[in-house]
């Protein structure tokens, strides 16, 4: 075997500039140094927030010691001070401590969502059925038929489209029985279980389904998971009109959150009129990550239901009651 030796290819200074500037003109190298320089600030934001959580809370003990007139707590003597001074710049306005929460959904209420709907791959014909349903219920919806396509393909060709959520629809042996909701660019990522899945399909004589913006009506998520799993569903949908006759209900009973999408309209000046539209289906959280799919292995739990102890069938997570 004759080995040949390798060729050494030395570039000039001016060839070397030259391809410098072609790798920094490059549109593709712009978008991805703006989005890891976007994630960095993102990151740098969340990693702040336990510091700041952690001096409110010590003022908040301060603070009611000092109204109930109590000995201070000994966490927060060696501070006091310090803490009662900031507290002197504090007002009845804040509603404590703005987090990267807060920053996930800045533009929520200015700007109409961008919402993709796709499936998981080789999709039975029951599932796409169930995917075009799906894609009605969000207005302004698209739906794109997964083919071949990895996670990270998608995420990043949502990103470059300035797609707001990607919703994706798993299925077992031909019934829906998963739903993954991804907030873009950054998060969160919401794991959902499908049950009771009853299509438009199914229904006979229906009819057509309305695609105004509907009023949303949510029911018993009083807790602070509740309110953040609220929010993840809420900002699918954009700000009603003043005369949209259709009503999108999230129901949760025992942490199963019942869908049900209605039509009304008004028989008299006392009673109104309901009518079904469909589909209807129960979902259930089992997590939450602080990231996108395409960094499903490296994000952080936010939250995860842990069905495997003694206490998992009493608890109730969404609600206070």
């Amino acid at each position: 075997m004759l080995a040949y030796p390798m060729k050494r290819m030395l570039l000039t200074s001016s060839q070397l500039s030259v391809c410098v500037v072609v790798s920094a003109c490059n549109p593709i190298n712009k978008m991805l140094r703006r989005e890891t320089r976007l994630r960095r600030g993102y990151l740098y934001r969340k990693s702040q927030e336990d510091r700041v959580r952690t001096i409110e809370e010590k003022k908040q003990k301060l603070k009611s010691a000092l109204d109930d007139n109590r000995l201070i707590p000994t966490e927060v003597r060696r501070e006091a001070v310090q803490l009662q001074k900031l507290l002197e710049y504090d007002d009845d306005g804040a509603e404590g401590v703005s987090s990267h929460m807060d920053d996930e959904y800045k533009w929520a209420g200015v700007e109409d969502p961008k919402v993709m709907v796709t499936t998981s791959r080789d999709p039975s014909s029951r599932l796409k059925m169930f995917v075009k349903e799906v894609k009605l219920i969000f207005p302004g919806a698209q739906r794109m038929n997964r083919g071949g396509h990895e996670i990270k393909a998608l995420v990043q060709a949502c990103k470059a489209n300035n797609v707001t959520d990607l919703v994706i629809v798993h299925e077992t042996r031909g019934q829906p029985d998963g739903l993954v909701v991804c907030h873009l660019p950054f998060g969160p990522t919401a794991y959902f279980t499908l049950y009771n899945v009853v299509m438009r399909h199914d229904v006979p004589d229906i009819g057509t389904m309305s695609e105004a913006y509907p009023n949303l009506i949510f029911h018993n998520f009083s807790s602070r998971l509740g309110q953040r799993v609220s929010n993840i569903l809420k900002y699918l949908f954009p700000v009603p009109k003043e005369d949209s006759r259709r009503v999108i209900t999230f129901a949760n009973q025992e942490d199963f959150i019942s869908f049900r999408h209605h039509t009304y309209k008004k028989t008299d000046h006392r009673n109104v009129e309901l009518s079904e539209v469909g589909p209807r289906f129960e979902i259930k959280l089992y997590m939450i990550k602080l990231g996108t799919l395409e960094n499903e292995a490296t994000a952080d739990v936010e939250w995860r239901h842990h069905s495997y102890t003694h206490t998992a069938k009493k608890r109730k997570f969404l609600s206070m009651e």
